[in-house]
């Protein structure tokens, strides 16, 4: 029974631990700052139930809230800096936005939801979100930030049983604009 007990939770500490390391190479993908605080395993602590989005972009541009065209160019991208492990669900990833834009963004916050399953936004399959609130990033200019993404063994049990698939849903919401990125990965 001791080693059954081993071998289940060797295999939920593994799959939190890919969850983690796609999650940040997605973002990193798809541009997105800092992911917020996870004590607990459910991100920020406080619910998200105003969770702004724009229509999701597939093409990793965006797509501007007030209804304009995709860009060439995404107004932001991210780099993955480090992922540090910080128990066995959790990691501290260190990321860096960038303002890709000619001009400030002002007001800044994001906003990350990663659903268990694949092409899922069902509410009741959240397993972790966050908000961090950025403020002013300089046209051109960039923010650096450490954040924790903290699982319980619950929440990497429920993407285990979606066959190691997650969805991942994150905005940007400036003053000038909401871009949200949607993006499926099988993390297990």
């Amino acid at each position: 029974m001791p080693e059954e007990r081993d071998t289940a939770n060797r295999r939920y500490a593994v799959g939190s631990a890919l969850v983690v390391v796609v999650l940040a190479v997605c973002l990193g993908a798809v541009f997105y700052y800092g992911v917020g605080p996870a004590p607990g395993g459910t991100g920020s602590g406080e619910e998200l139930s105003d969770f702004p989005t724009a229509t999701p972009s597939d093409s990793g541009s965006g797509n501007d809230g007030a209804g304009g065209a995709a860009t060439e160019t995404p107004p932001f991208s991210l780099t993955i800096n480090n992922i540090k492990e910080c128990g066995q669900t959790c990691r501290d990833v260190t990321t860096t936005l960038h303002n890709n834009q000619d001009e400030t963004a002002t007001g800044t916050t994001v906003y990350t939801r990663i659903f268990a399953g694949e092409d899922n936004t069902a509410e009741d399959d959240i397993v972790w979100e966050g908000k961090k609130e950025v403020g002013t990033v300089e046209a051109g200019g960039s923010r650096t930030a450490t954040e924790r993404i903290d699982l319980s063994l619950q929440e990497a049990w429920k993407i285990d049983r979606q066959n190691g698939w997650i969805t991942i849903v994150m905005t940007i919401e400036t003053d000038e604009r909401t871009v949200t990125f949607q993006n499926s990965e099988q993390v297990a």
